[in-house]
């Protein structure tokens, strides 16, 4: 591995005091994409945001009060049938994204495209919940809805979601019209994806398992010239039931080519393998 300084973990009260932030942030930007993107182009892209978007529309009801109106209770019925699991911080986005919705409501519409307003509405929600996911909480709603049905139906937890969502949605293309629905869908979908690359990030690794005749060169190569650790692998060759170790390697995307020209410097007829590390945890790469 890299030699790298290890970083002292960080102060309980220190660590709890930047959940609270990343929380109190992330909840923040939802809210505000929420005002400046989806509202206006009445994109009700799954959600209690969702359902408050259908309800302004179709009744005039203020998205801030219907928000409230329904996170309260669901965070009261996430209590008794869930427990305490979620904790105070969810109650503070439950509480904060809808008082911030509130007070940014006079705010003029970033665009009236309903397209970009659901690719960068989109972006900005999966960006806040992203940040607050990082900080160990959620903003309640249907998660705490999902997580319900989920316990007393047996249904998984994604499938759980895609119900509600799909709900939504369907509500919305009722009220609305089919395109507005269709906006909602790719809400969705760029929602999920930035919450992905804010919870993984925009580095990719690449894990690579080599079979080679040469594993003691490679080995001391990767170590040496490229300076990243390696491990060796127990496994059997099918044909031969022989036994035949396997190199694996986690390097930076930059560092691919470098391994692979090492390991055919030294073996040209090695097996080498390669996938995408979508994150890695450590020493060398990012810390936990």
């Amino acid at each position: 591995m890299k030699k790298n300084r290890v970083n002292q973990p960080a102060h309980p009260v220190y660590q709890k005091v930047l959940e609270y932030i990343q929380v109190i942030i992330g909840s923040a930007i939802v809210a505000i994409a929420f005002n400046v993107f989806l509202l206006p182009n009445e994109v009700a892209s799954g959600g209690v945001s969702g359902i408050s978007t259908i309800l302004h529309g179709l009744l005039g009801w203020e998205p801030a009060y219907v928000q409230w109106a329904l996170n309260i209770p669901l965070f009261i019925a996430g209590l008794i049938f869930l427990g305490l699991q979620f904790g105070y911080k969810t109650l503070v986005g439950t509480i904060f994204l809808p008082l911030v919705v509130y007070f940014t409501k006079e705010w003029e519409p970033w665009t009236l495209n309903p397209l970009l307003g659901a690719l960068f509405g989109g972006i900005g929600v999966g960006l806040g919940l992203g940040i607050v996911f990082r900080g160990k909480a959620s903003t309640g709603g249907t998660d705490l809805a999902a997580q319900i049905i989920t316990k007393f139906t047996g249904f998984s937890l994604g499938k759980s979601v895609a119900i509600i969502d799909g709900m939504i949605v369907l509500s919305a293309a009722i009220v609305f019209d089919i395109e507005k629905g269709l906006y909602a869908l790719i809400g969705l979908f760029v929602t999920s994806k930035t919450i992905d690359l804010v919870q993984v990030g925009f580095g990719r690794s690449k894990m690579a398992l080599i079979i080679t005749d040469h594993k003691e060169e490679v080995r001391e190569g990767i170590l040496n010239k490229i300076d990243r650790g390696v491990t060796k692998l127990s496994a059997y060759g099918g044909y031969t039931d022989s036994e035949k170790p396997v190199l694996m390697c986690v390097v930076d995307q930059t560092e691919f080519t470098k391994l692979k020209q090492l390991v055919r410097s030294i073996d040209p007829a090695a097996f080498i393998i390669v996938t995408d590390a979508s994150e890695v945890v450590g020493e060398g790469f990012r810390e936990a």
